[in-house]
This record gives structure tokens, C-alpha cells and sequence, in this order.
């Protein structure tokens, strides 16, 4: 019996992924919430143009990385749908081009919170979204993945999100999107640690294969120490409450994934690390964004 199509793409959709779009859209409406400037309606916004262009980028991975080369036989990562001929390359482009310009859509909608300069935010997002692995000089194929998504899934994606609703950008907004952006990287660290060999091969030189996996573990444990420790308690020492502490909690979940990621070398747990990399970074969030809202003790 086949598998349903619907099925296939919702695999090709990558939903470990998708707490990137949802986070950064959390943690700056927790912002605007504690500043008396949630808007409700501009964060679905935010929320669904996050999403639809964390999918579109996926679709983009999954069409540029077969085309390259990258997604082969020997790759032990989570199935992909165009290099396991589940979707046509064709198809593949024309579900990238519909999802990016679906996203365009809805972002033109927030241009009555935050202005036509929105528009070119929205533009560059998308085309970054391409360039990761495609166009003549794809960003993570030259070790620049980790650092579009840190700008990107990071300040901006915070820092718009609380624009649109507070009118302005906060060094507190900066704040809340630092550990945002390094959590998401991280999941990224933990997708290419795993394809290391294989990124090697096809000539995709990421920080990983740059570096070592060496490198890669201390890129992911500092990632967790400035996220978990650094940056909550600078948004407390700047007079917040002590509730800006609660990411601390997240210690002994970040530690295990820190030995799981020295440690296992099947592809069924390393598939496993990557879902629970994207969990830490939505209960970082959800955390964050509790200690943002709580008022206890003002």
C-alpha cells in the first residue's frame, strides 16, 4: 500500500524544525506583553510568515541538496522526499516558489503595523531562505548556515516580532533574541554533525566539516551556556524579577543532549536528538516567555 501523499509532505514539511518559526515569534510577544503593547492579530501574522517560510526553506534544502548532490543513499538522516523519489524535483521547485510567495502574502499584511520597509525584510528572509543551499553561492555550503540562522531565526525574527507590536526595538528585544538564535543553530549543529561525512563528499563545507566535531560540541554546549545561563541572568540583573530565571531549570536537559550528541552514532538516535534539540529550544521559549509575562513581586 502506498503512502499517502499528504504524509510525504508533511515529512518533507520537517516539523522537528518548525519550533525555529514558532519561538522567536513566542519570546517577542512575551516582550510586547510585559511592555503593554501585545497585539494579537500582528503575531499570527509573524507567526504564520515564520512558518511558511521555515517550509518553504525546508522545501528549498530538499530540492537543492538533491540537485547538489548532498542527499544520497549513504546519507543517514531522516528521509528526503525528492532524493527518495517520493516528489519529482519539479514539483519540489514549484511547492518552494508557492510556499515562499504564500509567506510573502502574509507578511505584506503587517506593513499596517510596521510600514513599507517591512517589505524588504520579508524579501530578504525569503531570498536568504533560497540562498541556504541554493543560487550560485549557497550559504550553507560554505559554513555560513549557522550564521543566517542566528541573524535571521534570531534578531530579526524577535526583533520584528516585537517591532510590529511595540513600534520600536528594545535592547531588551536584542536580548530575548540572542538565545533564540543560538538554540535554533543548534539544531542545526546537531543536523550536520550527523551528515558530516556525507556533507564532506558533496562538497557542502559546513562549520562542521570545517572544524571537526570537536569544534561543533563546543559551539553547541557555549550556545546552551549563553542561552540558559548568560542571558537570563542579564535580563534580571537589569531589574527584572527573578522569574527570568526559569531557563535555568533547562541545565540537566541541555547536559544530556550535550553527551547524547559525543555519544550516539546510530541514525535512529541521532534523528532522535535533532526532534528533542527542537523541543529544548520551544520549552526555552515557552520558559522565557513565562518569566516575561509573570509579574511576581512588581
Amino acid at each position: 500500500m502506498s503512502e499517502p501523499r499528504w504524509k510525504i509532505w508533511a515529512a518533507a514539511a520537517r516539523p522537528r524544525t518548525l519550533p525555529a518559526a514558532v519561538a522567536p515569534v513566542l519570546a517577542g510577544s512575551g516582550l510586547a506583553w510585559r511592555d503593554g503593547h501585545f497585539d494579537g492579530r500582528a503575531a499570527g501574522l509573524c507567526l504564520g510568515f515564520g512558518l511558511l517560510v521555515q517550509i518553504g526553506t525546508n522545501f528549498a534544502n530538499d530540492y537543492y541538496d538533491f540537485i547538489k548532490g548532498a542527499d544520497t543513499a549513504a546519507r543517514v538522516g531522516p528521509r528526503r522526499a525528492v532524493a527518495a523519489g517520493l516528489i519529482s524535483p519539479g514539483t519540489m521547485r514549484v511547492a518552494m516558489w508557492g510556499t515562499f510567495a504564500a509567506a510573502f502574502l502574509c507578511g505584506l499584511s503587517l506593513i499596517a503595523w510596521g510600514g513599507p520597509w517591512l517589505i524588504v525584510v520579508g524579501v530578504v528572509s525569503i531570498l536568504c531562505g533560497v540562498a541556504y543551499t541554493g543560487g550560485p553561492w549557497p550559504l550553507g555550503y560554505h559554513g555560513l548556515g549557522d550564521v543566517f540562522v542566528f541573524i535571521f531565526f534570531g534578531l530579526v525574527a524577535v526583533g520584528t516580532t516585537y517591532f510590529v507590536q511595540a513600534g520600536r526595538v528594545s535592547l531588551d528585544a536584542i536580548l530575548v533574541a540572542v538565545p533564540i538564535g543560538l538554540l535554533t543553530a543548534n539544531i542545526l549543529v546537531v543536523n550536520n554533525y550527523r551528515d558530516m561525512e556525507t556533507d564532506a563528499a558533496a562538497g557542502k563545507r559546513t562549520l562542521v566539516v570545517r572544524f571537526g566535531r570537536g569544534f561543533a560540541r563546543l559551539q553547541f554546549i557555549g550556545s546552551l551556556l549563553i542561552a540558559l545561563i548568560v542571558i537570563p541572568v542579564i535580563l534580571t540583573l537589569r531589574g527584572h524579577n527573578a522569574w527570568r530565571l526559569l531557563p535555568l531549570g533547562m541545565l540537566p536537559m541541555a547536559w544530556r543532549h550535550l553527551d547524547r550528541l559525543r555519544h550516539q552514532t546510530q541514525p535512529g538516535e541521532q534523528i532522535a536528538l535533532l526532534g528533542d534539540t527542537g523541543k529544548l529550544l520551544a520549552l526555552f521559549a515557552l520558559l522565557l516567555t513565562a518569566g516575561l509575562v509573570l509579574n511576581c513581586g512588581q
